[in-house]
Parts: structure tokens; sequence; C-alpha cells
């Protein structure tokens, strides 16, 4: 296994045709304080935050992933130079210290940098810090050549059809299985964006959160194969899948990637799986 990145997933951007309706439905569903930071609306929590801007439904404006050490996040700009990839300059009014932007092969923009750092102080309830996102897209190699060869994120991870193309790839970057995947798709776009909670106790006191507000299940609980993570997802009113998870993969140093089938039972141990091709 190569050296770790070393950055976790602080912060996401989403667009809408109402980010004030969005940003009302998420503080509410996930249980955050609500903010105004610049031109985005925002909710934070457990030190880890969600902004809302005017755009286009179901897409991602960007998906930031913070360091706690320059020199982490001056070898990543060095691979990114080496690799002539776009360089651009961050948007996220979050960073407090260096921080730059980048976009994959599908055009969607990723943000890293140093100490975003905790912003808001946690509620009551169960907790569910924001770990991970994943894409859809039409071609699956080229974007995770970008993100484990340029970026550094490692590899945990493939799902292979019968002829042995990669359905989807999960990559890590820090110990845990993985926090960001991009799953094979009919489209290029946002899949879903997901949150740890710290155990199944906490997971079904989501469900039962949800069902307080009448926000029904949309896929789960369940258990995937790949990070044999707990699962459950509801939807948000653009029609953007939310997952909560729980007791996610921890990584052994030296781990060799894991192949799995492209079949429902990959997605889901217990039962029904949503493939996206």
């Amino acid at each position: 296994m190569a050296a770790r990145l070393n950055a976790i997933l602080d912060h996401i951007a989403i667009e809408s045709d109402n980010p004030g309706a969005l940003s009302t439905f998420y503080a509410a569903a996930l249980r955050r304080n609500v903010a105004r930071i610049g031109k985005f609306d925002c909710v934070e929590r457990d030190g880890r935050t969600l902004l809302f801007k005017s755009g286009t439904k179901k897409h991602i404006a960007f998906s930031s992933y913070s360091f706690a050490a320059e020199g982490d996040f001056s070898a990543l700009e060095t691979r990114l130079k080496q690799a002539n990839a776009p360089i651009e300059a961050a948007q996220s009014p979050i960073w407090q210290g260096k921080a730059l932007r980048t976009r994959d092969p599908d055009g969607n923009a990723i943000e890293f940098g140093l100490n975003a750092g905790s912003r808001a102080p946690n509620l009551d309830g169960p907790h569910a810090r924001l770990q991970h996102v994943v894409f859809a897209t039409r071609n699956v190699e080229p974007v995770e050549r970008f993100y484990r060869d340029i970026c550094g994120f490692g590899l945990s991870d493939h799902v292979l059809d019968d002829e042995g193309g990669v359905r989807a790839t999960f990559m890590h970057s820090d110990a845990e299985h993985h926090a960001l995947a991009v799953f094979q798709a009919a489209e290029n776009r946002l899949d879903h964006h997901c949150y740890e909670a710290r155990d199944w106790n906490e997971l079904r006191d989501w469900a039962d959160h949800f069902a307080g507000l009448g926000l029904k299940l949309q896929w789960g609980p369940g258990r995937h194969g790949p990070g044999n993570n707990l699962f459950l997802f509801i939807n948000d009113p653009d029609g953007n899948w939310i997952e909560i998870s729980a007791e996610l993969e921890l990584l052994e140093e030296g781990r060799t990637p894991g192949e799995w089938k492209h079949e429902e039972r990959t997605l889901n141990l217990w039962g029904h799986g949503k493939l996206r091709s």
C-alpha cells in the first residue's frame, strides 16, 4: 500500500435551484446548525460542513479534503504540477490556510487545503460526520487513475464485471476504507454523500429520527460488501441520495486491494442492492 494521502473529507458544496430550502431540510434531517458563509447557505456539525449555492439540481459544486500537515499538502501540489493537472484557485470560504482546486476527467471540482478546522459545537442526539462522496461516471477507469495516480488516493477495492471491467472503485485518503468512490453509470453526476455514525445503535437512532420527520428510508438497513459498513439511505428534496453509515472497515497497512463481483450481493450482503449499471 502506498503512503496515505492523510486527508479527510471536510466539506462539500451542493447546487440547487432553491438552496435556502435545501439547507433548511439538511439542518432538520442531519440535526445541524444553520449559518451563512459568504454567498453560501451553510449547515454544520461535528466539525464538518455542508454548503449550498444556486445552480443545477443533483450537482456537487465541489468537494473539499483537508490536510493537517503542510508537508502533505505540498506533496499533493507537487504531484499535480508534475502531472500537468489543472490547478485553480480554491473557492470554498472555509479554508483558513493554503488551498487549491483541481478537476477530474469528468470536470468534477475537488479542493484540497489546510486548516479547515471545527467551526460549530456539536448538538445533542445521534452523531454522523461527513465521511465520503461518490460520483457516477460513464467511464470509471480514467477517473480512478486521476484520483489514485495524480491526487494520491489509495485503492481499497474494485468491483469487476464478468469480463474484468471495472464497474466501481473505492479509494481511501486515510485509514478508513473509502473517502471517495466512483461507480459506472449511464451519466456523469453526483451519486451520493455519506455520514458516518459511531455504531449500529446510532444508525437505529438515525432511522428513528428520520421517521419522526416523516422521511422514508429509500434503501437499507443493509451491509455493503466493500467497506463492510452498515448503511441506510434517504433522499433530499432535490433527489440527492444521503447515506448514513456505521462501522466502516479500517484498513491495515499493507492490505491488498479487494475484488468484488458486480452483483447485488456486493452492494448489500443482506438483500436488495441498487446497481448503477
